[in-house]
Order: C-alpha cells, then sequence, then structure tokens
C-alpha cells in the first residue's frame, strides 16, 4: 500500500471535495497517514537533556517523544495579507509508528473549522517541531486566528525551528540547508516526483476552479512526507550532539563545538573542537578551543593549543601573536614576546604570502608591538 492508499483509506470528516450543492460546510476535510515504527530510529530515545544540549529553548523538565508536535503548512503564497493556509499537517509519534494528520481547507468558508482542529491538536503537545516555523508557519496561523477572531494561545509552546538548528550544524559545509537537501545528503533519502513548493499555491488555485481532489495528491504527499521528515531529521541530529565522533565532516563538528558554544555548553563546544583539530578545519577548530581557554581564565591552557598550533604550522600569524601577547601580559616575559612577535613577522614576510589589507593591518600592529617590547626592554 503507497502513502497515497494510506491517506484514502482512512478518509476523513467533511467528505469529498467539495460540500453537496446548497450545503453549509460543517467542517473541513481530514487525512490521516500512518507509518511503521522503523522508518523513526532512536526517535522514542530523545530526551528533554538531549534537546537543550541543541537549543536554548525551554524545554520541560520530563519530556516524553510522544508529546512533540511536528507541524507543516502547505499555503497560498509565500506570506504577506491574504495569505491562507488551506492544509496543515500534524504529526506525532505514538506507541506503534508514527501519525501524520492533515486538514484541509476545500474552500475559504472552512477555514474557521481548519484553525479549530489546529488549536485542538496543539493543545495535546507540550513541544512544537517545524522548518522555519519561528519565520513562517507559526506567524501566519497567529495572523489567520486573529482574523477569525480565535484565540491563538494555543501557539504559545516550546518551539524547535530545525531550519535554525541544521543552518547552524550544516550551513559551512552545504550552504544551502532547505529541507530537500538536507533528506538527499544528510539523511541519505532523496525525494523522487516531488511537488515543488512553488507549484502548490497554483495547484490549489487550479482545485479551488475545478474541484478535482487528485489536483491536491501531490500536496498530501508532500506535506506528509516534510512532517515525517521532520522527526527523521531531528532524531539524526540528537544522535550527532550525543556522538560527535561519528561526524565524518570536519567542517560539520567545527559548526557544532560554535553552536554549542553559543548556547553556553562550554565543555561539550571544546570536545567537537579537540575532534576537528585533525580535520579541514584544524586551524579555525584550535583557535577556538584556545579562545574558549582564555575567556575562562585558563591562559595556560589556551598558550599549549597556541604552541601546538604552532608546532602544526595550523592558523598562520595567529597563534605566534597570542603567544607573544600571552608572554608580555600573563608571564610578563618581554624577550619571549619580543620572539614572538619578530617570528609573527617573519612569518608574514614570506613571498608567498598575499599582500591584502587584513595581513598589512597585522603588520603594522606587530610593528608597534614589536618597538614598545623593546623599549621595555631597555627600560630595564
Amino acid at each position: 500500500m503507497n502513502l497515497m492508499d494510506r491517506i484514502r483509506a482512512v478518509g476523513g470528516t467533511g467528505g469529498s471535495g467539495r460540500p453537496a450543492a446548497g450545503e453549509a460546510s460543517t467542517d473541513c476535510r481530514h487525512f490521516a497517514v500512518y507509518r511503521e515504527a522503523e522508518e523513526f530510529p532512536g526517535a522514542w530515545d530523545l530526551t528533554a537533556e538531549t534537546l537543550r544540549l541543541m537549543s536554548d529553548r525551554e524545554i520541560p523538565e520530563e519530556l516524553d517523544p510522544r508529546k512533540i508536535l511536528y507541524l507543516d503548512t502547505e499555503t497560498t503564497g509565500l506570506g504577506g495579507s491574504g495569505t491562507v493556509a488551506f492544509l496543515v499537517g500534524m504529526g506525532y509519534l505514538t506507541d506503534t509508528g508514527f501519525e501524520v494528520h492533515q486538514f484541509l481547507m476545500r474552500d475559504y468558508p472552512e477555514e474557521p473549522f481548519l484553525l479549530k482542529h489546529v488549536a485542538a491538536g496543539l493543545g495535546k503537545f507540550d513541544v512544537l517541531c517545524t522548518f522555519n516555523g519561528t519565520t513562517f508557519d507559526v506567524p501566519l496561523l497567529e495572523s489567520r486566528f486573529l482574523m477569525n477572531r480565535m484565540d491563538r494561545n494555543c501557539l504559545e509552546m516550546p518551539h524547535l525551528d530545525l531550519l535554525h538548528m541544521c543552518r547552524r550544524l550544516w550551513k559551512l559545509r552545504l550552504g544551502r540547508c532547505n529541507l530537500g537537501r538536507l533528506e538527499e545528503v544528510i539523511l541519505g533519502k532523496p525525494r523522487v516526483d516531488d511537488l515543488p513548493g512553488s507549484e502548490v499555491p497554483q495547484r490549489y488555485f487550479t482545485y479551488l476552479k475545478t474541484k478535482r481532489m487528485e489536483l491536491l495528491d501531490d500536496i498530501l504527499r508532500h506535506n506528509a512526507q516534510d512532517i515525517a521528515s521532520l522527526c527523521v531529521l531531528l532524531n539524526h541530529m540528537a544522535d550527532l550532539y550525543l556522538h560527535p565522533e561519528k561526524i565524518r565532516f570536519s567542517e560539520d563538528v567545527y559548526s557544532m563545538g560554535r553552536a554549542l558554544e553559543k548556547i553556553n555548553h562550554t565543555e561539550y563546544a571544546r570536545r567537537c573542537y579537540r575532534l576537528a583539530r585533525p580535520g579541514r578545519m584544524g586551524a579555525s577548530a584550535g583557535a577556538a578551543l584556545a579562545m574558549s581557554y582564555r575567556r575562562s581564565g585558563e591562559r595556560e591552557a589556551a598558550a599549549e593549543i597556541w604552541r601546538e598550533m604552532v608546532r602544526e604550522r595550523k592558523g598562520g600569524a595567529e597563534p605566534y601573536v597570542e603567544l607573544a601577547k600571552y608572554e608580555e601580559h600573563v608571564r610578563r616575559n618581554i624577550p619571549e614576546a619580543l620572539e614572538w612577535t619578530e617570528k609573527a613577522l617573519m612569518l608574514l614576510s614570506e613571498p608567498s604570502l598575499r599582500e591584502g589589507e587584513s595581513v598589512q593591518e597585522t603588520k603594522n600592529e606587530l610593528q608597534y608591538r614589536r618597538q614598545r617590547l623593546l623599549r621595555k626592554l631597555k627600560e630595564r
């Protein structure tokens, strides 16, 4: 049984593509999709502690993974006045698998019914998970609740926006981080015959004119897959945060370190920087690790990282400059500070180094430092 067969198998409230002639709508259309547990590895093991490691959002102390609601909307446009969510899909884990419930507005008068189902669904869960929901889905739903004079407090709940979490982790390596690309590159599950999101509004407008329900099959399939992918993606990320040694790419583990440091998970961030040091991001990871130690007052630990970078010939002149500062201001060893300064100047004078504005600025700062250190030596 394929996905559309499973959708049709459960049917929905509200009947077919349009209410009977002369009959007012009493509900919107409801579809449901059931997916097997094997498609969502590790999802039932997700904990509040792991989510707090991944995000700075407030997470309930006791979290049941079955109380996370995965939500996605299909709309009549890309925002602005007049844009309506004509289809809202909501998915969640159950004891035996994953369910997606989709509520379709067959025509504009059915919007209040759709919103009523959305509000009822949101009220049963503790955490909301979306992809770009902070910027798009949630503000749009808030505005539609407001326009229909309905209470929008149901949307006030802890919210995990995977777009921003994914960008922090994979943008350095991938650049573009839309959901389709993440499915293909990160999850290894590219979509086949998927309806492009840009075509969704026009397809719906055609449906409004013709009331041919089959025109919406691709949209329903697209929406259901988006929602299932949110669950898979969140749990894949959770596994990587718990086991960063599994990450193959230096860019990704370094980016994870930066993300962890921004939300004050310092020791976890340092672990990632250490893992990233042997790879292509070795210089950046070493510098980030040393700066982390310096900010916490562990100056000798920071200096040791700079020394290692000098031995590894990573980071250009930066570790030399930092060691010069350390010797001058922490150890008060002026001769050693002068030696590191002169080594940095020699490095910057190499013919292979392109002369740029930043290089010249560094040279000027080092020349000034050198003159100051020479004066200090004479004053002794």
